[in-house]
């Protein structure tokens, strides 16, 4: 359970130009935005594409900018740390509610006929959600790193192989939580890992059966 009382935070490294650049790179490629743009270009891998993106908004509308929203509300009333979820303790809860706003989504996009890569999309980032909840128990894999990864893993299959540079967005945002100490080399290594296999893996083989 989330505590009403909002835990002491490890003191932030100094700030100096090198943690300002982590800072701005952990901002603003924070997983509901990364995750955000995964989604919105889901569509791309079923007929109709890009008359369909507004079900990839959708779904986005769920998966990202809802949890967000209450994940913002839960750190103003002090029962979560701050907006990164940097408590390993309040990762799983939060993650909870985080499926239970996708799952709902899942069930509006299923009613409005979504084309079958969106909802299969969004499948497997409830799985990677529950994945790193459960794992997070015990770890506090990198979030930033799994979101990052698995969404420009996306974007180039269902984009082009052009649009390979979008991979050396990973690297930089490890490096940015690894500056920050908010966390280890393994455990953003272990997110980046997560990302591609689980939610990515996960998608092509559902699109696979479908």
């Amino acid at each position: 359970m989330l505590s009403r009382s909002r835990p002491a935070q490890a003191a932030p490294p100094p700030q100096t130009p090198r943690t300002a650049v982590a800072r701005v790179l952990s901002e603003v490629f924070q997983p509901p935005f990364t995750i955000a743009v995964q989604l919105i270009v889901s569509p791309a891998a079923s007929p109709g594409w890009p008359e369909t993106w507004w079900y990839g908004a959708i779904a986005a509308l769920f998966t990202c900018v809802l949890p967000f929203g209450i994940l913002l509300a839960l750190v103003k009333a002090g029962r979560v740390t701050d907006h990164h979820v940097s408590q390993r303790t309040q990762r799983a809860p939060v993650l909870a509610m985080a499926v239970g706003c996708v799952l709902a989504g899942l069930a509006v996009l299923a009613v409005l006929g979504a084309p079958a890569s969106v909802l299969a999309m969004t499948v497997a980032i409830v799985a990677g959600i529950a994945f790193l909840a459960v794992v997070s128990l015990w770890w506090k894999v990198s979030g930033h790193a799994s979101a990052i990864a698995s969404s420009t893993t996306a974007a180039v299959m269902l984009l082009g192989p052009d649009w390979w540079p979008l991979f050396l967005l990973v690297p930089l945002v490890g490096w940015s939580r690894v500056a920050l100490g908010a966390h280890t080399l393994g455990q953003v290594v272990a997110g980046a890992l997560v990302g591609p296999v689980v939610i990515v893996g996960l998608w092509w083989l559902l699109l696979g059966a479908g």
